[in-house]
């Protein structure tokens, strides 16, 4: 599967194996029990972020995984995304650091 990113004016095409997409719940599992207990988005306090929301955490993770060029990183987050938004073609990332900002293709 394919999950473009767009942060910008940039697109980044991320390619994710099925397998990881649809094996890795364990990691997934991780990730929602983490941000389960809250999180801060932004100038914002979200005491229980809904899916897409959950999504937008990962999108501003994904863009540290590019700025320390952690491929693996990047890979599994596209994984979550795929896996917890089914359907979604493409992510426009925020670059100016507001998370509620990302935007879901479908």
């Amino acid at each position: 599967m394919i999950l473009n990113i767009r942060i910008e004016d940039q697109n980044y095409p991320v390619e994710v194996p099925d397998e990881i997409v649809q094996g890795a719940e364990d990691y997934f599992s991780m990730l929602d029990l983490d941000m389960s207990k809250g999180w801060q988005m932004s100038r914002d306090w979200v005491d229980e972020p809904n899916v897409e929301q959950r999504c937008q955490i990962v999108c501003d993770r994904i863009l540290t995984a590019f700025d320390h060029e952690n491929r693996k990183s990047l890979v599994m987050y596209a994984a979550y995304i795929l896996n917890r938004m089914p359907g979604v073609k493409a992510v426009n990332i925020d670059g100016n650091g507001e998370m509620q900002e990302t935007e879901f293709e479908f």
